[in-house]
């Protein structure tokens, strides 16, 4: 290890930051978990446990270990300030650089509104979407081939499916298939 400074290129998130990040968020999912068991029941009763009791108990074990998370940063972040100065105390663990994150980030946001898409047009049509946009943008095959391959295997799903095993896949809200009789 040099003791350069990191560049620009090199910059990113630091390991502290995505700890805080994803402590504060199962905090606030434990915070709802806890809420919403209390709205529910969370108690004992005649019969047994209400139906928020084991719900409570998981969301604040959530609570506990996100506040655990964040004094372990906390106090990590006050050894490092009073024990190193200097060269070292400027150095820390680099969780993701920029230029790995926007390779992820450029799989997960389509991948996302192929969520979103399915929910709105059904399986089989955000499928043959996401493979041809998928195929065409990061494997930069040609539009026809792209888009022959992402109707292929849409229409091969869908005759597996639909037609030979008689089990219906997930229709969206406007799916163009429910026009079909499907």
């Amino acid at each position: 290890m040099s003791d350069q400074k990191p560049t620009a290129s090199d910059a990113g998130i630091s390991t502290r930051t995505m700890e805080i990040a994803v402590a504060v968020i199962l905090f606030v999912l434990g915070a709802l978990v806890v809420f919403d068991s209390v709205r529910l029941g969370a108690g004992w009763a005649d019969d047994g446990p209400q139906s928020g009791y084991f719900p409570f108990y998981i969301g604040l074990l959530l609570c506990l270990s996100s506040v655990a998370t964040l004094a372990q940063v906390a106090l990590a972040e006050w050894k490092r300030r009073g024990e190193f100065r200097g060269a070292i105390a400027e150095r820390r663990s680099q969780f993701v650089a920029w230029g790995p994150l926007r390779l992820v980030l450029s799989v997960l946001l389509p991948a996302v509104v192929y969520v979103a898409g399915v929910q709105l047009f059904g399986l089989y049509v955000a499928s043959a979407v996401y493979i041809t946009a998928f195929m065409r943008w990061l494997g930069k095959y040609s539009w026809p081939r792209s888009a022959a391959v992402g109707a292929g295997v849409s229409v091969v799903l869908f005759l597996m499916f639909e037609v030979w095993f008689k089990v219906p896949l997930f229709k969206g809200a406007y799916d163009p298939l429910a026009w079909l009789g499907f």
